[in-house]
């Protein structure tokens, strides 16, 4: 199936199972941001702590062929419109967004790998008073921290004006916050949510 953004760059479809009645394998090692985001977002629900989905994204079908009567095959495929962010939700009341990005960079975080609509939606969200925030994963050593919408908006103004195009790892232990990887949650992001985002 051939998937394009609305710039034309090809989209690679992430193999994720989706099997409903399978129980989630909190204990699994090697898996995607995604796949553990998701396996929290998952346990969130279960336990009544809060509702906090990925977000789908629209496509444009354009090419469809038909093998059987029975059955159809997506042949190419746009992206509607650009995405926002990843996931949004409701935790106590709050209206809860975010984006998750992995990086194979060892010492920083290349804000390239964020879109110039996703931080206007960042900043639109924290006007209406919303929790959103950014979570990324240094792939190559496994860290993972928060780092809150006004930081990343911090950031990328500081890149806009002419300074660095990447936040430094450093950067992210000062005003970030460090997640360690668990067995249920595996990403426990509301817990710093609890201590720090919610006044």
């Amino acid at each position: 199936m051939n998937i394009r953004y609305p710039n034309g760059k090809r989209y690679t479809v992430p193999h994720i199972n989706h099997k409903e009645t399978s129980p989630i394998e909190y204990g699994k090692r090697g898996m995607t941001l995604e796949e553990d985001l998701n396996a929290t977002n998952e346990y969130y629900r279960q336990s009544g702590i809060a509702v906090i989905h990925k977000k789908p994204t629209p496509i444009q079908i354009v090419q469809v062929d038909y093998p059987k009567r029975s059955s159809a095959v997506i042949k190419e495929a746009y992206f509607r419109q650009p995405s926002t962010t990843d996931y949004n939700g409701v935790y106590k009341g709050r209206y809860i967004d975010f984006e998750a990005k992995e990086t194979n960079n060892k010492t920083s975080f290349p804000l390239k790998n964020v879109h110039e609509h996703q931080i206007e939606h960042m900043r639109a969200v924290i006007q209406q008073q919303g929790i959103t925030f950014i979570i990324i994963r240094f792939g190559l050593t496994d860290e993972l921290f928060l780092l809150e919408g006004i930081h990343l908006l911090s950031f990328w103004h500081r890149m806009a004006n002419g300074g660095r195009k990447s936040i430094s790892k450093e950067e992210l232990k000062k005003v970030g916050h460090s997640i360690s990887i668990g067995f249920q949650p595996r990403i426990d992001y509301i817990k710093i949510i609890d201590r720090f985002l919610l006044t």
